[in-house]
């Protein structure tokens, strides 16, 4: 009797069990379709986010290569200084359109764009330099080249590395092999305090290049910036318009506010940015990046005069050439830890 009733039992358990299981098959059924169309609606997005970063590219394409054949046309047939000021706005147009515009373009796409940016830049340098006013002829004494006496002063046995600022330091010179002048800078100096005020570098290229333990200040708003060939040197640099650019450095500090930044064949080496554009790093190693901090009197005009985007700062995003494995971050580059960002710049 007594078993009887267990396999009644065991029956009737089985019975519910088995309604319990077909109620729940709606529910299984209805959980599954609202995933499937939280999938479709997933992918529907997917395609029309594609479809938008498509035309945004497309007519990006359009209106860079149509701004670029109206200078390059302003470039051919610029015989006056007013087409060339026309250039320069339209190459400024450019810049921004680019800048405006790095959040959807691929990395080749803007790596194009910032290549035809920088050979604009130098064609309209030599455009200036053309129409520069020639020298009249006369002669001349022959001067020893100042940065050579400055090397040797420097090798100069138990010779004291310079404390003060350098008053007359062998700047780049019409004459001296760089070409423009529109290019002011320092070179080939070793162990020296060096800076150039607001108005000695407005709106002009600074370059600096074959340099060992320096500090530079540049106060003041510069066009472009370009440091190479330096070692251990300290660059502090007001807002520059357009581009900075470093190659072949070692254990620099670099602070720069600017609207694009590459680094090429550079190590080991901190950058204190403000950047509109993503920065590009290029066959480096031990780059990192920080905010950009420096600061003295007059920088907010700069900034203003400087025509930088104060809402954009991009100073932590890095795009990598040598480095294409997507998920994964570059081995060459890092974000510079807080605790070692407290700098003393003065």
């Amino acid at each position: 009797m007594e078993t009887a009733n267990c396999s009644a039992a065991a029956v009737e358990n089985g019975n519910m069990g088995s309604q319990r299981d077909r109620s729940l098959v709606p529910e299984r059924l209805q959980r599954r379709e609202q995933e499937r169309q939280l999938e479709l609606e997933r992918r529907k997005q997917e395609r029309q986010n594609q479809e938008v970063e498509e035309e945004k590219s497309d007519f990006f394409a359009a209106a860079f290569a149509r701004e670029r054949a109206a200078m390059e046309e302003l470039l051919e047939s610029g015989e006056s200084v007013e087409r060339l000021e026309e250039a320069a706005t339209r190459l400024q147009g450019l810049q921004k359109l680019l800048n405006d515009s790095v959040l959807f373009l691929a990395s080749y796409d803007l790596r194009q764009g910032q290549d035809a940016l920088a050979r604009l830049q130098a064609a309209l340098a030599d455009r200036r330099q053309q129409l520069q006013p020639k020298k009249r002829f006369a002669f001349k004494t022959r001067r020893k080249d100042a940065a050579s006496a400055t090397q040797v002063d420097c090798a100069a046995p138990g010779a004291p590395a310079a404390e003060g600022i350098l008053a007359s330091p062998p700047s780049l010179k019409e004459e001296g092999g760089f070409g423009s002048s529109c290019v002011c800078g320092f070179s080939n100096l070793k162990s020296q305090v060096l800076e150039k005020r607001a108005e000695e570098l407005h709106q002009r290229d600074v370059l600096l290049t074959e340099l060992s333990n320096c500090k530079i200040k540049l106060y003041g708003n510069p066009n472009t910036l370009r440091l190479t060939k330096a070692r251990s040197c300290t660059v502090l640099c007001g807002p520059v318009s357009t581009s900075v650019f470093l190659e072949d450095c070692s254990e620099c500090v670099l602070a720069a506010a600017c609207q694009q930044l590459r680094v090429h064949t550079t190590r080991d080496t901190r950058i204190f940015l403000q950047v509109t554009s993503r920065a590009i790093v290029e066959d480096c190693s031990g780059i990192q990046f920080a905010p950009y901090t420096w600061s003295y009197p007059g920088i907010d005009k700069d900034l203003e005069g400087s025509g930088l985007d104060k809402s954009k700062n991009n100073w932590n995003d890095v795009d990598d050439f040598n480095w294409l494995a997507r998920g994964v971050a570059s081995p060459n580059w890092c974000i510079l830890p807080e605790e070692e960002r407290m700098i003393q710049w003065d």
